[in-house]
C-alpha cells in the first residue's frame, strides 16, 4: 500500500477498496456502496434527520425523471446543468414526445409541485426534505468525491418574505457545520460563494468547506438562497397578509456522500481507514488471543463481553476466524474499527483487557468490571483528538502573507519541490470573474468561499486582505484559495 506522502490519490483508492467500502460499477463514473461505506451513510441520514425533524422539516421523495420543459423556465439553471444532464428519450421501443433527464437536483420539480401547494400565506412555511439519488454526468470521477450517480439530501422551502428565507439559508448551513464537526470531526471553513461558484439560479450561495490532509479543498455542503427568481419561473405565488397576490422567496440546501470521502481524507493515515467512532460502522472489534488449547474458553468470555457492549448500543464485533493474531489486527486497522478489545487466557485470570484505540500507538490494560464505561469514554476521547488533530493541521497549511499571484506561484512551486501540501492561502479579489480565471489559469487554485465576519475578529482573526492578489487593486473581499477535488 503507498503512502500518503507518495501517491495520496492512490492511497486514498486504496484506502477506500482495502475497507471493502465500495467496489466499481460496469457504468462508467458509477460506484457501489458495500455495506461498510452505506453504513457511514446512514448514520449520517440519522443524524441529520433528527436535526430535520427538531426543525419541523418532514422527508417527502420526488419522481427522478424530470421533463424537460421544467429546466427551460429558469434559464440560469439550464445553463449551468446542461453539460452534466443524462436525458432518456425513448421507452418501451418508442421516442418519448419530451425528452425526461435524470435529475441533477429537484429545483425544477419542486417548484412545480409547490406551485399546486401553496395558495395563502397561512401555508408558509412549506418545508421539506429529500432523500434521493443525482445524476451529474462528470468527466472527471473519484469514488464517493465526485461521481456521475451520487447520494444526497436536498431541502426546500418557501418562505412569505427574504427576511424568513435568509434566515433558513443560514440556519442550515450552521446545521451542515454542526453535522461536519460533531459527527464527522471535520473542521470546516463557512463562507459565501463568489458568484461564478454559486448554484445554477441562486441568488447567494454559502458553503461550508473542508481541507483535506493533501491540502486540497472539498465542498461539504452549500445553501442556497434563491429570492423570488425560480417562484418566478414556476408561478409559486401566495395570496399576502393584505389579500394581495405575490411571489414566494425560495430557499434550497444539500450534503451528498462525497462527505464520506472527505471524512476519509481528513483522517485515514498510512495504515488504512481512520473513522470517527460517532459513524463507523465498527466501533469496537473484540480478538481473542492466545494458545489454540485455551482459545475455546476465551472465545467462550468474548462472546459475553461482545453482548455486554451490544447491550449498551455500542457497535461491537467479534473476530473469532481461524486467522492469526496478527493477520486480524491488520485486517481491523484497514477496515477502521475504533477500538481493538484483545482478551487472553491471563487477561481474563487478571479480570482485565487490553484495549488499543485506532488513533493511537499503545495499549492499555482495563479492569474487565469496568468495560462498557471505559469503551464509551474511550470512543468519546478518539472523537474528540481526531477533531483536534484536524483543526491543528488546517492552520498549518493556511498561509495569510501570500499579497501577489508571483508570490503564490512561488509558494506552490516550493511546496511541490519540498512534497509538501501547498495548503490554503488567504487573498485579496477585486470581485471580478477575470482575475478568479487568472488564478485558476496560472495555479490550479480556485476561490473555495468569502469567509464570513466572525472569522476576521478575537483573538485568532484572519488578516483582511486590502490587495487583490492577481491585479494590485483594491480587494472587494478576502477569499480563500485553494486547489479543489
Amino acid at each position: 500500500m503507498v503512502t500518503r506522502k507518495e501517491d495520496f490519490s492512490k492511497w486514498y483508492l486504496q484506502t477506500i477498496q482495502k475497507a471493502d467500502l465500495m467496489d466499481y460499477s460496469p457504468v462508467r463514473g458509477c460506484m457501489i456502496f458495500k455495506p461498510n461505506g452505506f453504513e457511514i451513510w446512514e448514520h449520517i441520514q440519522e443524524c441529520f434527520n433528527q436535526k430535520l425533524k427538531a426543525e419541523g422539516i418532514r422527508n417527502a421523495y420526488f419522481p427522478m425523471l424530470i421533463p424537460e420543459s421544467f429546466f427551460t423556465r429558469e434559464k440560469d439553471h439550464i445553463e449551468g446543468f446542461a453539460p452534466e444532464l443524462p436525458w432518456v428519450t425513448e421507452a418501451a421501443g418508442e421516442a418519448l414526445e419530451e425528452r425526461l433527464a435524470l435529475r441533477p437536483t429537484s429545483e425544477t420539480m419542486i417548484g412545480d409541485a409547490f406551485s399546486n401547494w401553496i395558495n395563502s400565506y397561512r401555508d408558509l412555511p412549506y418545508e421539506i426534505n429529500q432523500w434521493a439519488n443525482v445524476f451529474r454526468w462528470e468527466k472527471r470521477t473519484l469514488p464517493f468525491l465526485r461521481t456521475s450517480e451520487f447520494l444526497w439530501q436536498e431541502g426546500h422551502t418557501a418562505h412569505e418574505n427574504e427576511e424568513d428565507a435568509r434566515q433558513r439559508t443560514m440556519k442550515m448551513l450552521a446545521a451542515y457545520r454542526d453535522l461536519s464537526e460533531e459527527l464527522l470531526a471535520m473542521p470546516v471553513f463557512e463562507g459565501e460563494k463568489t458568484p461564478s461558484e454559486r448554484f445554477a439560479g441562486a441568488v447567494q450561495t454559502f458553503s461550508i468547506e473542508s481541507m483535506m490532509q493533501d491540502g486540497k479543498a472539498v465542498q461539504a455542503g452549500t445553501s442556497h438562497y434563491m429570492g423570488t427568481k425560480f417562484a418566478e419561473a414556476f408561478n409559486i405565488r401566495y395570496l399576502n397578509r393584505d389579500n394581495e397576490h405575490v411571489y414566494c422567496h425560495t430557499t434550497s440546501w444539500g450534503i451528498s456522500t462525497r462527505l464520506i470521502g472527505a471524512m476519509i481524507m481528513t483522517h485515514s493515515d498510512d495504515q488504512g481507514l481512520v473513522l470517527p467512532p460517532a459513524v463507523a460502522a465498527h466501533q469496537v472489534v473484540i480478538i481473542p488471543v492466545g494458545p489454540k488449547k485455551k482459545l475455546a474458553e476465551v472465545t467462550e468470555k468474548a462472546q459475553e463481553l461482545l453482548q455486554e457492549l451490544k447491550s449498551a448500543g455500542i457497535r461491537a464485533s467479534l473476530d473469532d476466524s481461524d486467522n492469526s493474531a496478527g493477520f486480524k489486527f491488520n485486517e481491523w486497522e484497514l477496515k477502521g474499527a475504533c477500538l481493538r478489545i484483545e482478551v487472553g487466557p491471563r487477561d481474563l485470570e487478571q479480570g482485565q483487557f487490553v484495549l488499543k484505540a485506532r488513533d493511537e500507538a499503545d495499549k492499555q490494560s482495563y479492569d474487565l468490571a469496568n468495560l462498557v464505561d471505559q469503551v464509551q469514554s474511550s470512543l468519546t476521547a478518539m472523537q474528540e483528538r481526531l477533531l483536534t488533530k484536524a483543526r491543528q493541521r488546517n492552520q498549518e497549511n493556511i498561509y495569510t502573507d501570500i499579497e501577489t499571484l508571483d508570490q503564490l506561484q512561488a509558494h506552490i512551486e516550493k511546496q511541490r519541490e519540498n512534497n509538501e501540501p501547498a495548503g490554503w492561502v488567504l487573498a485579496g479579489w477585486d470581485g471580478t470573474e477575470e482575475s478568479e480565471a487568472k488564478i485558476k489559469e496560472l495555479t490550479g487554485f480556485t476561490t473555495r468561499n468569502i469567509p464570513f465576519d466572525h472569522y476576521f475578529q478575537g483573538e485568532h482573526a484572519l488578516p483582511r486582505k486590502e490587495k487583490c492578489i492577481v491585479t494590485g487593486k483594491p480587494a472587494k473581499a478576502t477569499v480563500w484559495l485553494a486547489r479543489a477535488y
